[in-house]
Formats: C-alpha cells, structure tokens, sequence
C-alpha cells in the first residue's frame, strides 16, 4: 500500500520531472543527452553476472574508484557497470576508469524504468554508494533477488530529519537491502531509528580515508607548479559555489596587498560555471587566465587563475601551498577535506560543513584544518599561513595522519563483497 502510493505520486509528478529535466537542459547542455537512459529506454548490455555501482555525482565516483579496482582485480570475469545521476558524474565515470568499465545514468524511480535497466544489466551484486533510496529501484532488485549493499553510508541529522517525515515507507524500503556499511556510529544509530534492521549493519568507517595520491599525481603537481612560479605564494579554492567567488576575491584583493605575487586558483565545482566565475573575475579587474589556455610559465601579472578542466582538482591541490575547501562559505555543506590531507597541505574550511560534519570535526581535533566563520577570519588564518611555513607545514603533517589513521574501510567493504560474489 505504501509503495502503491509513492508510485501515484511519482506518475502525478512526471510532467515536473520531465519539465525539470528540460530546464536543466537548457542551462547545462549535458542534460540533453542521452535523456533514453533516464527512463530505462538505454545503455550498455553487460554480460550477466557483473557488479552494478551506483555513485550519484562525483564525490562518490571519487570513492568508488579505489573499490572498482579491486572488484576487477579479484574478479576479472566480472563486467563492471557504473551508474550515476549527474553529467559531472558522467565525465567523471570517463576520466578515471575510462574504458575498463561500461557507464549509464541512472533511470528515474518508475517502475517501468528500473526493470528496464535491471533487464538490460542483469548483476550478479548491486552496491550503492551512500545514500540514496529509491523504493521503487529496490523493490525491484529485491524481487528478481539482486542483493544490494549500501557502501559508505552517511546518515547526516539532516538527511535523518528528511527521510524520518517518510518513516513507515523508509522503512519498508530499508528493510529489502541485504547489508549496510556504515560511516560511523552515529550514522548506524539513525539508520535503525528509520527501520533499518541491526543485524544488516556493519561500521566500516569511511571509504574516502583509503585515498591514495599515485606518484603520476604529486608530478602533475610539480610541474604545474613550475609554471605557476616555485616563489610565488599560491592559494587554491577547491569546488567552489555561487556566492563563494566573490568572498574569495574580496579577500584576495587584501591579502594580495600584504602578500606580494599571491596568486589565487579558482576551481569551480561545475563546468557550466567556468566561464562565469572568469567574468566575475575580470569584472572586478582582476588579471586573470584560464588554465585551459594558459601555455608555458604563468605570466607573473596573472592575479587569478581560473580552472576550467574536469579532473585537475587533485593535480592542483598538489601544486598549491593552501587550500580553501569551497561548498562551505555557503550551505552547500562541503567537500571532501581528505585529498588535500593526503598531500600534506593545510585546508580552511567554512561554517556550513554539514555533509561532512564527522570528518570536519576531526580535523579540528587533531589540528589538520582550520573553520573560519567569516570573511575577516577568513583574511587573517590566510596570512597567518602564507606567513608561516611552520604553521602549515605543522597542519599539513597532521592531516595526511589523519588520514593514514583512519584507513581500512575500503578492505572491509571488499569483504562484504566477497561474501556475496564467492558464495
């Protein structure tokens, strides 16, 4: 009855979607591409028997990576299918695992569209990064007996307080997932308040500590910066919002005045951004360049760098003396803190880090980041680091620690894997 009903509404509510669907074609192109896979009506026929990862946008695809190469490692016979729900999610999929995996979009929640999909992929073992629930999508894989894990699941107060509304259905979805890997304990203690049965879950830890920058990345990193200038100062703002861009240059403009040749790097979360935030930039007269159209050594003029390439965000993290983790001046809710950790380097972060509520509070316990609350703050832990080299070095030891510490999930989610695929 309850599934009934979250069907009723969906169907009522499919002229929105598809309205909605068509808006974001028209603001980001992407959108209007392969719309078929969408609805189930497209995409790759793997051989029966793969393994089908769900990772919704980039940040999970960043995560799931390292476990894809293990899943092909230990079981080459397997096909791998990746889906996602987001066009940079899409590129992404591309970028990191390029042909070694087949990739589609996920379809939208309608039941006609999900068996289309599980026909046409036909896994052996479904595994869905974090979460997101989609009754209908379950159901449907609990009926033809596909099992599902949830991986690296984060249960936020937020998101807790969305799915509570919905509880009796929540439930009854949860209920059909064969196993959880959870964050942390917290994260458990809310999954069970939602009807998730204990027994099914396990605390894992976060798989995004089991990143591992490869040598390839800290000389991409090298040799950016050899063209940006090895004695100039370079502060970097990592997968920045609407909004954040012109805190960021505002408080370039007074640090540039007390820190000769500081250089800042802006890289937009979004590609359909890119060439907005290099018109902010030069609206407020500031020199700026594109890094897709930057050759040879960064001329010494260039105030700001722009850049507008999917896939350089780690290159450039290694490149730069601090980082800014964007997502967090506005309530977006963050971004993953752990590669810049990995690299030594030391990371500022805003007020609004609630999607990364646990990992952001460690590193202020063990000293490997630093939260500002306002622009001011912002100015004054920006000079105090390009001041000292000993400070950021000091933060920078203490992140890639932390993150060493916290390592293992990744080896006990191949573990749940195995449980399922070795049977």
């Amino acid at each position: 009855m309850l599934l009934t009903g979250y069907r009723l509404i969906l169907y009522l509510a499919l002229p929105w979607v598809l309205l909605r669907l068509a808006l974001r074609g028209i603001r980001y192109p992407g959108y209007r591409k392969r719309v078929a896979e969408r609805f189930g009506l497209a995409g790759p026929r793997p051989p029966a028997g793969g393994v089908w990862i769900h990772a919704v946008s980039v940040g999970e695809v960043n995560a799931a990576v390292p476990l894809v190469h293990r899943i092909l490692a230990r079981w080459p016979e397997r096909k791998v299918l990746v889906t996602t729900m987001t066009v940079t999610g899409s590129d992404h999929v591309r970028m990191a695992l390029g042909n070694r995996v087949q990739h589609c979009y996920l379809p939208y929640d309608y039941p006609g569209a999900v068996t289309r999909f599980l026909r046409r992929c036909r896994p052996a073992l479904g595994l869905v990064m974090e979460t997101e629930v989609w009754p209908n999508l379950i159901a449907a894989c609990h009926q033809i007996g596909i099992p599902l894990l949830y991986i690296n699941v984060r249960m936020s107060e937020r998101s807790w307080k969305g799915y509570h509304r919905y509880r009796p259905l929540v439930a009854d979805t949860l209920a059909r997932i064969s196993r959880f890997a959870v964050q942390s304990e917290s994260d458990a203690a809310r999954l069970k308040t939602l009807g998730a049965p204990g027994n099914r879950i396990r605390v894992t830890g976060n798989m995004k500590f089991d990143v591992r920058i490869s040598v390839s990345v800290s000389e991409a990193g090298e040799a950016i910066r050899r063209r940006l200038g090895w004695n100039r100062p370079v502060l970097l703002a990592a997968s920045t919002h609407d909004g954040e861009e012109e805190i960021l240059l505002g408080t370039y403009r007074r640090l540039a005045d007390r820190i000769p040749g500081l250089l800042l790097i802006l890289v937009p979360r979004h590609p359909e951004r890119f060439t907005a935030v290099d018109r902010l930039c030069r609206r407020d007269r500031l020199t700026t360049m594109r890094a897709s159209r930057q050759s040879g050594e960064l001329d010494e003029t260039v105030e700001v760098l722009v850049v507008d390439r999917m896939g350089e965000l780690t290159k450039f993290i290694a490149a730069c003396d601090v980082v800014f983790m964007g997502g967090s001046l506005v309530p977006v809710g963050g971004h993953n803190l752990l590669e810049a950790a990995a690299l030594e380097r030391p990371v500022v972060f805003g007020p609004h880090m609630f999607n990364f509520a646990e990992i952001s509070s460690l590193f202020l316990a063990q000293g490997a980041g630093i939260q500002v609350n306002e622009q001011k703050e912002l100015e004054d832990v920006m000079y105090r680091l390009f001041e000292d080299a000993g400070m950021r070095d000091e933060f920078g030891l203490h992140g890639r620690r932390l993150v060493e510490q916290n390592r293992g999930a990744l080896s006990q989610v191949e573990s749940m894997v195995a449980d399922e695929l070795d049977r």
